[in-house]
């Protein structure tokens, strides 16, 4: 997947899934040797800035967990996984980087809009390089992903369940999908359509507004609208 990476990125992203490869035993005793689990996220930040390189890894490999899941659920726009996985760790080694522990929130949080922000960015350059249409959507009969009972879900039915349908009460066929993506391509802002594409990762108006640099007022209101504009298309 495509990005604007430094050598220095790629490199530490590389080293350290050469380094997942090893036992996990043995990660966990050398971090226990030097006890970094006694110290907070921002504790280490700071250890980290006065040189204790090791910590790097530590919170890397600590963290990776957070960056399979993220890429698990931005995969429903059409991402490759593993390209994902890839970019989130590149936006976890920018937060180690970035952390002001002055001014940002707990590293947890920033790490999570480093991680969700690198991601969507990359999605959205892959998408220019294969010529396709920014926020197209993948087929809407595609995988939205696995639901609680283990079934695959389509993605229509995500998209009625989340403007407040019943998905048991929609029944939308082809002529319907083909309408509502016209609603989608036609009646949506570019804003809305990259608000569209992160609520059905599952994100809330806030993270969304967080992850596009923009205020939660608009972005709530661009969430409203969105929900009006595909109910009236299911509906019709």
């Amino acid at each position: 997947m495509p990005g604007n990476h430094t050598e220095e990125e790629i490199k530490v992203v590389r080293q350290n899934s050469q380094k997942n490869c090893a036992k996990d035993t043995s990660k966990m005793r050398i971090h226990m040797d030097k006890g970094y689990e006694q110290y907070s996220d921002e504790e280490l930040i700071v250890r980290l800035r006065d040189g204790d390189e090791g910590i790097t890894e530590y919170l890397m490999n600590k963290y990776k967990n957070l960056v399979r899941s993220k890429a698990r659920s931005m995969y429903i726009l059409g991402a490759d996984n593993d390209d994902l996985i890839q970019e989130g760790m590149i936006g976890l080694f920018k937060a180690l980087r970035d952390y002001d522990i002055g001014r940002d929130a707990s590293f947890l949080t920033f790490a999570d809009l480093c991680v969700s922000r690198q991601m969507y960015t990359a999605v959205q350059a892959s998408r220019r390089q294969k010529h396709i249409p920014l926020n197209t959507y993948v087929s809407l009969y595609g995988s939205a992903g696995v639901n609680r009972d283990g079934e695959e879900e389509e993605l229509v039915n995500v998209l009625a369940s989340r403007t407040g349908q019943n998905p048991e009460d929609v029944v939308i066929d082809r002529e319907n999908v083909v309408r509502l993506e016209q609603t989608i391509e036609r009646e949506l802002s570019s804003f809305e359509k990259q608000v569209l594409d992160l609520y059905l990762t599952g994100m809330g108006y806030q993270q969304i507004a967080r992850v596009l640099g923009r205020d939660e007022k608009s972005t709530d209101n661009a969430l409203q609208r969105i929900k009006t504009k595909l109910k009236k298309a299911i509906n019709c």
